[in-house]
């Protein structure tokens, strides 16, 4: 009997120790946990919430991010879906294929803009483009092209150089037409 009191002391304080170690490590899991969630979704704030509400705090924010991520995915399935149904990108659906190229020049004050929508396929000189524009007394701000289905926009800025001079529009619309034709 005496024999059994000595050895279950040792087992007492192992298990003891056990117990100890597993509860330091949860607890740092769980604060680790409640690292990962934004400081703001927890009401009040998690220093003076007990682990418990700490991880009902987590469940919560786990649960909407779900929520939100279903909506985003069905918001993205109507949208394929849309899009194969019309066929075409709304957006680009306002310029037929049948009429590209086109051009299109916008003055205010003064800087100018030029639009020019290609096919995949119909190659120019962007540069030729731009030395038009200076040949006009325009200097070119800034260049920005994007390609859309089966469609490149050009959008090119330029302001004039000598404002009060200004830029004679129908002549440079008239050279840019020439270098596409």
């Amino acid at each position: 009997m005496e024999n059994n009191c000595s050895n279950d002391a040792p087992r007492k304080l192992d298990r003891k120790t056990i117990e100890r170690n597993r509860r330091i490590r949860m607890k740092g899991l769980i604060s680790e946990l409640a690292s990962l969630v934004p400081p703001q979704h927890f009401k009040p704030s998690k220093e003076m919430l007990n682990q418990k509400d700490q991880i009902d705090q987590v469940v919560t924010y786990i649960m909407q991010l779900k929520e939100r991520v279903e909506k985003l995915n069905k918001r993205k399935e109507i949208s394929k879906s849309e899009h194969q149904t019309k066929g075409t990108n709304p957006r680009n659906s306002a310029i037929p294929s049948s009429r590209i190229p086109v051009l299109k020049i916008r003055e205010s004050d003064s800087s100018l803009e030029v639009v020019l929508v290609t096919g995949l396929r119909k190659n120019f000189a962007l540069h030729e483009v731009i030395q038009v524009l200076h040949g006009q007394g325009l200097e070119v701000v800034s260049v920005s092209i994007s390609t859309i289905e089966e469609k490149i926009y050009h959008i090119v800025h330029a302001q004039v150089r000598v404002p009060r001079l200004g830029a004679d529009t129908l002549t440079i619309y008239g050279r840019l037409q020439k270098l596409f034709n």
